[in-house]
């Protein structure tokens, strides 16, 4: 059957056998027999199959084989003996004998060490796909319909970002494509999951709700800009501003790039907390307002814990925040937050690291 030429090898590499084990993917017909005789083939070369993976395809099968090769054996001589009866090669590459495991348990695998850490959801879903490479783009690039060298496939993320896979080895196939789709989603879930409305419980007993802001929350976020003392306002803007300008009120509630999270007390807003994503996507910026009367019960605690997780969820690993002169607040409400803040610099910014898998249970939230 006419079958496009592999493109996962270098020249050097066809001439000798430099890696233990292979990954070939080969294209056959679905029907009695087809793969016995690939298998006799191999026998015959003295290939030693390792592991089998049938991925059904529009018009018949890719079997996945990983093999041992004999000594001497290059690719270009098994791709001619694959063609040889009657197959075709779609791609061929170096294997590492530990991925052979069942593929299921090793996305789930995969899976739970992204949700314990999301920075690491390209890493991961490279993995799943075997893929040479995955990078993140701004979703406005991504362009799926784009072709270059080898080939492509872009996963739209949180409607802003995209994963880009390129592999030069072999196509993508669609059960590939279904698998890292499963693999998103579930990643969306965990981070839509951490972003759920929480209960905590003040240093006085207090019951109070963290919850994302919305637009509709923008009379209530005014309210506590004006029970807030000028002293309290100056802290967090670092200005002499006195209220809060309406006109600014979408922005604080729906910044770009991050997002806002309140404190709310029966129908009072009386915490705000909020950050915004930097630039790269590791690092976030990070503020708070908590209103003067339930100032030293644990909120801004709270708020700071809760950011951290929802900044980790993001792929952010680091939160900076800007302290006046003289006044460690910011500092003692990360460290009571159990995030790992560093001294302050001389301009203010203060560097907080998020911890691996951080949590709410385990930055301890009040």
């Amino acid at each position: 059957m006419p079958e496009r030429p592999p493109q996962a090898w270098s020249s050097a590499a066809e001439d000798e056998t430099s890696w233990a084990t292979w990954r070939v993917r080969i294209r056959m017909d679905d029907r009695p027999g087809m793969l016995a005789r690939i298998a006799i083939r191999m026998a015959d070369l003295e290939c030693n199959i390792l592991g089998l993976t049938v991925l059904p395809v529009p018009g018949g099968v890719l079997d996945e084989v990983v093999i041992k090769p004999a000594a001497g054996l290059t690719k270009t001589q098994l791709i001619k003996a694959v063609r040889e009866e009657g197959c075709g090669c779609s791609g061929i590459t170096d294997a590492d004998v530990r991925e052979l495991v069942d593929a299921s348990a090793a996305t789930l695998t995969a899976a739970s060490r992204a949700v314990d850490d999301p920075a690491r959801s390209a890493e991961v879903l490279r993995e799943v796909l075997a893929a040479d490479l995955v990078t993140v783009v701004p979703l406005a690039e991504a362009n799926p319909a784009r072709t270059e060298g080898g080939h492509r496939m872009a996963f739209a993320v949180d409607g802003k970002r995209a994963f880009v896979a390129r592999r030069r080895w072999a196509p993508f196939v669609q059960l590939e494509v279904a698998r890292a789709e499963a693999l998103l989603g579930l990643l969306e879930s965990a981070r839509t999951n951490v972003a759920r409305s929480s209960v905590v419980t003040c240093t006085d007993g207090a019951m109070i709700v963290l919850r994302n802001g919305q637009p509709g929350d923008a009379d209530a976020v005014l309210a506590l800009h004006a029970r807030c003392s000028a002293d309290t306002l100056f802290q967090r803007y670092q200005a002499g501003a006195r209220s809060m300008p309406r006109r600014w009120l979408h922005r604080l509630l729906m910044p770009p790039r991050g997002l806002s999270l309140l404190a709310i007390c029966g129908k009072e807003v009386v915490g705000l907390g909020q950050f915004i994503g930097g630039a790269t996507g590791e690092i976030a910026e990070v503020s708070l307002l908590v209103e003067d009367a339930w100032q030293r019960k644990g909120i801004g605690s709270a708020l700071m814990a809760r950011l951290a997780v929802l900044a980790a969820a993001r792929g952010h690993r680091k939160l900076v925040a800007m302290s006046l002169p003289g006044r460690d607040g910011i500092f003692r409400t990360a460290v009571r937050a159990g995030l790992v803040p560093e001294q302050p610099e001389e301009e203010g910014l203060i560097r907080i690291a998020i911890p691996q898998g951080a949590t709410p249970r385990a930055l301890g939230e009040v």
